[in-house]
């Protein structure tokens, strides 16, 4: 029993170290790239050095978390690579542990990081990522339009022909916008009048109100009920089901709290279901990853070169990432079940790791 723990202490520290490294280089590259992204972006901008280092430090992180199955997968087939080339593999299997036991030890430190990423580093990367694109967001040429989504409604903040607006709506449904209030003001921020409407056909940037009335800042009802009013906009239907576009400023404990808040609002729940059921699947993902390493590398019996790994690891990587971004975009198009979309590409890998396991536990 003793020796046991010590064996699988020893695996489990020397896996940790691979893991450690690989995302070490993994954050580097990412930092080193991303930097390269950011200076171009700055280069109008009298900002220095400074701020696209900055602005990689906030990002990279969350690109790093994304990557984290093939970290993972290069990980495994590292350290699988390590203890069969050092004929570690050979002791290990004479102290009496078999394939199955050597990889079991990885897949269970991979499943206990992937429940640590999700619990604990997503929330971190979404706060991040936030201050990334607040940060970013405020250098951007275009700033003349604003929208949010709260418990109190659909918000949106944008300037037109010189005067700022503030619109308001209760929620959202097909091409409509219901119960919309437009707020106008001047430059001086001094209110001028609000259009109140039933709802606004936002299938264009020409809103078409229906049942409009137009009060100005004294009270004075100029137009009512009237369908004949338009308003030009800088948004459409397309623009503001995008307020979500990117998902990864939302942490793994807020994503109920947002699916309720889309379906209240009348927004699609597709992509928010399906970041979720990639969140609880993760850890099983990561597992998936190190089942794949060891059919590559202990399931394996003969002799290949450091090159022909690498070789497998990036086409492996690259078939994985497309067929696991197919599945999902079938997911969000409502071709497949988000569920299903979600979970059957990671599946298949367990059970490909798994098969693969198996026979590799006779040899």
């Amino acid at each position: 029993m003793i020796r046991s723990y010590v064996i699988n202490k020893y695996l489990s520290k020397e896996f940790f170290k691979v893991v450690l490294n690989v995302s070490i280089s993994f954050f580097c590259l990412g930092f080193i790239i991303n930097l390269f992204e950011e200076i171009n972006f700055f280069k109008d901008f009298d900002v220095g050095i400074s701020m696209p280092l900055f602005l990689s430090a906030l990002f990279v992180p969350s690109m790093l978390y994304k990557m984290f199955p093939f970290v993972i997968l290069i990980s495994g087939i590292l350290f699988f690579l390590k203890i069969k080339k050092t004929d570690e593999i050979i002791a290990l299997k004479v102290s009496g542990m078999s394939n199955f036991s050597v990889i079991l030890v990885p897949c269970f430190v991979a499943m206990l990081l992937g429940v640590f990423f999700i619990t604990s580093i997503n929330p971190i990367t979404s706060i991040l990522v936030k201050k990334y694109e607040t940060i970013r967001g405020s250098f951007e040429k275009d700033q003349n339009y604003l929208a949010a989504l709260t418990v109190n409604g659909i918000w949106m903040k944008e300037k037109n022909y010189n005067k700022n607006y503030i619109i308001r709506s209760l929620n959202l449904d097909d091409v409509y916008l219901n119960e919309v209030t437009i707020y106008e003001f001047d430059n001086n921020k001094n209110f001028l009048k609000r259009i109140e409407a039933d709802s606004a056909d936002i299938s264009s940037l020409t809103w078409k109100m229906k049942n409009a009335r137009v009060i100005d800042k004294e009270g004075k009802i100029i137009i009512e009920n009237s369908d004949e009013v338009i308003y030009q906009s800088k948004y459409d239907i397309e623009k503001i089901k995008s307020l979500y576009s990117n998902l990864d400023t939302i942490s793994f404990w807020n994503i109920e709290n947002e699916i309720n808040l889309l379906e209240k609002r009348g927004y699609s729940t597709n992509e928010m279901r399906a970041k979720y059921h990639r969140s609880i699947s993760f850890p099983l993902f990561l597992l998936s990853m190190v089942l794949l390493s060891g059919v590559f590398t202990i399931g394996i019996q003969t002799k290949e070169s450091n090159w022909s790994y690498i070789f497998i690891a990036i086409i492996s990587s690259v078939l994985v990432f497309y067929f696991n971004d197919f599945s999902t975009a079938l997911g969000k198009t409502d071709k497949l079940p988000v569920e299903v979309s979600v979970w059957m590409p990671i599946l298949l890998i367990f059970i490909f790791g798994s098969v693969g396991l198996i026979n590799a536990n006779q040899e």
